[in-house]
C-alpha cells in the first residue's frame, strides 16, 4: 500500500480550510484517510493558527514511507519537518554538465554583459568622484 500525505478540503464555499491527512494513494482526496496529522487555514486572518501540525508524527510517517504532495511539501518545508530527517538520494540526471553550444553561448552572452555593467559602474563612479572633487575646490575657493 503507498501511502501519502495530502490535504483534504473543509469549509464552507468560499472559505476553504483543509485537513492534511496521511492516506492510501488509492483513496479519493475526500475519501477515507488513515490519520490526521495537521490543520491548514489559509483565509484565517490570524496568521498564527494559519498552520497546525502535529510535527512528530509528520517525521514518522515520512520515515515510513509516505510521500507528501507538493504543497503539503512545502508547508513542512516552512514548518522545520524536513530538519533532521536525511535526504533522500537525488535522481540521475545524466548529461547535465555536457557542454552544448547553446550553453557556451549563452555564457559568453552572460560574460559580456557582466563586463559591461562592471565598465558601467566604474564610469559612475569615476564621474561621481570627479563631481566630488569639482564640488570641493568650489567650495574651497569661496571661503
Amino acid at each position: 500500500m503507498a501511502v501519502v500525505i495530502r490535504m483534504r478540503r473543509t469549509g464552507r464555499r468560499n472559505r476553504p480550510c483543509y485537513r492534511i491527512n496521511v492516506s492510501d494513494s488509492r483513496s479519493p482526496r475526500d475519501g477515507s484517510f488513515l490519520e490526521t496529522i495537521g490543520l491548514y487555514d489559509p483565509v484565517n486572518p490570524n496568521e498564527e493558527v494559519h498552520v497546525k501540525l502535529d510535527v512528530e508524527r509528520a517525521k514518522h510517517w515520512l520515515s515510513v514511507g509516505a510521500l507528501p504532495s507538493d504543497t503539503v511539501r512545502s508547508i513542512f518545508k516552512q514548518q522545520g519537518v524536513f530538519e533532521g530527517v536525511g535526504h533522500t538520494k537525488g535522481r540521475k540526471r545524466t548529461g547535465r554538465s555536457k557542454s552544448t553550444a547553446t550553453a557556451s553561448t549563452r555564457l559568453a552572452t552572460q560574460k559580456i554583459r557582466a563586463e559591461r555593467k562592471e565598465a558601467r559602474q566604474a564610469e559612475r563612479l569615476a564621474a561621481k568622484k570627479a563631481a566630488a572633487a569639482a564640488g570641493a575646490e568650489g567650495e574651497g575657493g569661496e571661503e
